[in-house]
């Protein structure tokens, strides 16, 4: 049992937590400190928030201290034990999750990490749910009713900053949206009018129908990649883990864009050394990223230009490489290259884009635990490089 002057400690923690939390937009690192300071606070082993989408009334992780970065998004049914405090809005003790029917096994067999005991808390505000906060195995003793009165006081600071967390991001992201899409709206606004005009020729009528054509190819690729990106930075994406061999991913990239290679001259080359592992990722994502970047090596490219997907192995991880021997990016683009929207000034009016790929792709790899970084010279060509942990 705790002490006056040891539970009067951890209420001197929460204000300190709460301060933090208040000064925290970003939605990553504000989950990261809230499952930290639970764990610190609670006594226990680990700690994880599962977020809840009221549209889809579907509960999924989000952050843990003890997860693999590809359980972000795993589905938890609402006959779990998380399910259960989202349905009844109550914080629940459990000292022994074995002897209850409701303890989800498959997180288990996702992750190496056995649990015991949880304790967890609803995540409410303005009468609406955004998730729960589990705090797992107490390393002292079982769960008492001051850690669940601590737990919910945390829980209720945390509620507020992970919605002001997620209207801020989705207003931002709003905006950026609405801004890139004044340009084709505008495009295809101006041909339609032209096209009433009594003195417009046959000739001048097909081209403006091209034009119309093209703007809405690329307001459809704008709205697709938006959503995708939204979804990633939202969380709802379910990362699905298996093994698999990279030369053959880089093939199908390969076979899939060829036709594109050869309408640009640009040859593609794999190269994968025969003794390289098995991958360990979500195929069909990491694919996605490979086929962004081979599509970028080849509209930044040159006539009679190359494309080389190459791969390596470390100690601790896998290196995707996509090489060009295209014109290459400026230093001073180099640092934004990743964010949403941006894209190359040089480049911007002779190639076609949205400026969300880099993004997305950002975003997958952060999902599998990874990073991704570009080399570049002016006049030699662009390097992407994806690292994928080992795990």
């Amino acid at each position: 049992m705790l002490n006056k002057d040891s539970h009067l400690e951890r209420y001197r923690r929460l204000i300190e937590i709460s301060r933090d939390l208040a000064s925290t937009l970003e939605l990553d690192p504000l989950l990261n400190r809230i499952i930290e300071a639970a764990r610190d606070i609670s006594g226990t082993e680990a700690a994880s928030i599962l977020l809840y989408d009221d549209t889809g009334k579907q509960l999924y992780f989000q952050a843990a201290t003890n997860m693999d970065p590809l359980m972000r998004g795993l589905v938890v049914p609402m006959d779990s034990i998380a399910g259960w405090i989202v349905t009844n809005r109550q914080p629940l003790r459990i000292s022994d999750v074995n002897k209850d029917e409701r303890y989800f096994k498959n997180v288990a067999k996702t992750v190496s990490f056995a649990t015991k005991s949880i304790m967890g808390v609803p995540l409410i505000t303005k009468d609406k749910v955004v998730g729960v906060l589990e705090v797992l195995n107490k390393q002292e003793g079982e769960f008492s009713e001051a850690d669940e009165n601590l737990l919910t006081v945390l829980g209720a600071q945390a509620a507020v900053a992970i919605e002001n967390s997620r209207l801020f991001q989705q207003s931002d992201l709003i905006a950026e949206f609405v801004h890139e899409l004044r340009n084709p709206l505008a495009s295809i606004n101006t041909a339609s009018y032209l096209l009433l005009r009594p003195e417009i020729s046959p000739e001048q009528s097909h081209q403006i129908i091209t034009n119309i054509q093209s703007e809405t190819m690329r307001l459809t690729t704008l709205t697709s990649s938006f959503l995708d990106l939204a979804r990633l930075e939202s969380g709802r994406v379910q990362f699905h883990k298996s093994s698999f061999p990279i030369k053959v991913m880089f093939e199908e990239c390969l076979s899939i864009m060829q036709a594109k290679a050869d309408e640009s001259r640009v040859t593609i080359l794999v190269d994968v050394p025969g003794d390289i592992p098995d991958i360990q990722a979500d195929r069909d994502k990491l694919k996605q990223v490979i086929l962004n970047l081979v599509s970028n090596a080849i509209k930044y490219n040159r006539p009679g230009g190359k494309v080389v997907m190459r791969a390596s192995m470390s100690e601790n991880e896998w290196g995707l490489y996509v090489d060009d021997t295209g014109f290459g990016i400026p230093e001073s683009d180099l640092p934004n290259m990743f964010q949403k929207f941006y894209r190359v000034r040089a480049v911007e009016s002779k190639v076609m884009g949205t400026g969300l790929g880099l993004s997305i792709c950002k975003g997958i790899v952060q999902g599998h635990g990874g990073r991704i970084e570009v080399q570049s010279k002016l006049g030699e060509g662009t390097r992407f490089i994806v690292h994928i942990p080992k795990k």
